[in-house]
């Protein structure tokens, strides 16, 4: 049965890191502005830039597989830890829509309440977020990495916005990450069931 944080305590907890303690990353946690689907601020006053210790030392490994692979490029962090109660908020918006899909049942939690999800895209050279065929929190088909080659056939995504994703996909593997087949931004570390039963849940 998995422990209980709340936000207010994270920073006293060991098991966390602050993504400012990992060189090499960029942080723009959307759900910290109102730039995502429910458009308003759903983080503050709480810091939500943490990560539990064993996700942070795998993004670790991807900066580093970057820096050889695709030097200049960088990890962009778009959301790490998101608290229980922004989750069933989150959830609340989009009863009724259609949409819940996007999400994990609050009763169940989220893996971003457990610090061990990630929301990530990558920057270029110059800074600038690579084309990845939609933004964040784009909630079409067209976000689907599992309906990528079908998009391609009907136009409405590129060959080259597909690379992009699939450098992505390469760097998160290598690390131990697991996407899944709704949003290409979302990565998973470690199994959804071991996480729920065994690690401290952000309230």
């Amino acid at each position: 049965m998995s422990q209980v944080l709340t936000s207010e305590n994270i920073g006293a907890c060991a098991d966390f890191r602050h993504l400012s303690t990992i060189a090499g990353i960029a942080i723009d946690l959307r759900y910290a502005t109102p730039h995502n689907f429910v458009g308003r601020d759903l983080y503050s006053p709480f810091d939500c830039a943490w990560l539990h210790r064993d996700a942070a030392a795998a993004l670790e490994q991807v900066v580093a597989w970057l820096a050889l692979r695709r030097p200049g490029c960088t990890a962009l962090i778009l959301d790490a830890v998101r608290p229980q109660r922004v989750q069933e908020q989150l959830w609340a918006a989009l009863e009724g829509t259609g949409l819940q899909m996007y999400l994990a049942e609050p009763v169940r939690g989220s893996i971003h309440s457990f610090g061990m999800a990630l929301d990530i895209t990558l920057l270029d050279e110059r800074g600038n977020e690579l084309d990845m065929g939609t933004g964040f929190d784009d909630l079409t088909e067209r976000s689907q990495p599992g309906m990528e080659q079908e998009l391609l056939v009907r136009g409405e995504i590129t060959q080259m916005q597909i690379g992009h994703r699939q450098l992505l996909r390469d760097a998160m593997a290598q690390a131990g990450f697991a996407g899944i087949s709704s949003e290409w931004w979302h990565y998973d570390f470690g199994d959804r069931e071991q996480v729920r039963r065994g690690y401290k849940r952000v309230m």
